[in-house]
């Protein structure tokens, strides 16, 4: 195992702070409450979904809006668009900074400009411009879920209009590092390779059987929403179970589970643990998967963490690609 993967927190805060000083400060709206870090703070990414829904011209509501039990709200892939128009298009200047600091409120302040920096990067630096969103029900007024997507990203907002889904629900993020399509065993700038090392930390506390149970052969196949349809089941998952893992290796499955929430809110996250709870943490089982190992160098690239009600899959190769579903009970 390479020492390199016990290095994540200091690899996780380095990264954090040259990012934040690549991207500046942001430009500032006409909008008078979209200006600064502290307001974004002070006004919830709820509120401005429904001050933005109001903004909408009839052409953008034809296009954009939808009846909230739509098929659409649940769908999630790894590159797509959910409807035609694009943010930095279709929509006005104003609109347009409405939707960033939507998606920036719904992640952690120590991540959102990371996770910024993230898009520009998959999107060839067009960043939010080259997103497209949807809005389902009628927020302000009912349930509602507002839902951007593009390459390597699926974010929703829904103040809690999605009955026990944390997230509102199934999310994808992921990231190329670089211009290559393959980035190679170190994923070196990768915003979010932090969390495989954390994973790969948790593997080399193993004992000779429960890498033996653990380690497996292909992950899934990523099949949209199917990728993390939930089964319910307790046992009989891949992997190793928790209950199976000693006591300090059991606080480290936690840490791993912390570092994949890392990114979001704190009210997300504090939902999302909940969910995992209510589901036993015995009930989890880790899985890591060796033909997918990018440079055969043991530091396992593809992982995941599933329990009865939550599916964490991380697949690191040939970039990475990450789908979270977590519930408070499994899909009817």
């Amino acid at each position: 195992m390479s020492a390199e993967c016990c290095n994540s927190e200091i690899d996780r805060r380095s990264f954090l702070k040259s990012s934040a000083g690549a991207l500046g400060v942001a430009a500032v709206s006409s909008f008078p409450i979209l200006q600064t870090q502290a307001a974004k703070s002070a006004v919830s990414s709820e509120t401005l979904v429904t001050t933005l829904y109001k903004s909408l011209n009839q052409n953008q509501r034809e296009t954009i809006v939808f009846p909230f039990n739509d098929p659409l709200r649940k769908k999630v892939v790894n590159n797509w668009h959910i409807t035609k128009p694009r943010v930095g298009k279709d929509f006005t200047a104003d609109q347009q900074e409405m939707i960033r600091q939507i998606f920036l409120g719904i992640h952690s302040e120590e991540y959102a400009e990371a996770v910024l920096k993230q898009v520009a990067e998959d999107s060839e630096k067009k960043g939010l411009e080259d997103t497209s969103i949807a809005l389902f029900g009628e927020p302000g007024e009912g349930k509602f879920e507002f839902v951007l997507t593009g390459r390597h990203v699926t974010r929703r907002c829904d103040g809690d209009s999605v009955e026990g889904a944390a997230f509102g629900g199934p999310i994808f993020y992921g990231h190329q590092s670089g211009p290559s399509f393959n980035e190679g065993p170190a994923h070196p700038g990768n915003i979010y390779w932090y969390q495989a090392k954390r994973a790969n930390e948790l593997y080399t506390m193993l004992d000779g059987k429960q890498r033996k149970t653990a380690l497996l052969g292909q992950g899934r196949k990523e099949q949209a929403t199917k990728t993390v349809k939930l089964t319910g089941k307790n046992e009989d998952l891949p992997g190793i179970r928790a209950s199976e893992l000693s006591r300090d290796q059991k606080r480290h499955l936690r840490k791993v589970v912390e570092d994949v929430l890392m990114p979001f809110r704190q009210e997300d996250v504090s939902e999302a643990m909940n969910m995992i709870k209510k589901g036993g943490i015995d009930n989890l089982h880790l899985a890591f998967f060796k033909d997918q190992d990018l440079g055969n160098d043991g530091v396992w690239d593809v992982w995941q963490i599933e329990g009865p009600n939550m599916v964490m899959f991380f697949r690191g190769e040939p970039h990475v690609h990450a789908y979270l579903h977590i519930r408070d009970t499994i899909d009817a």
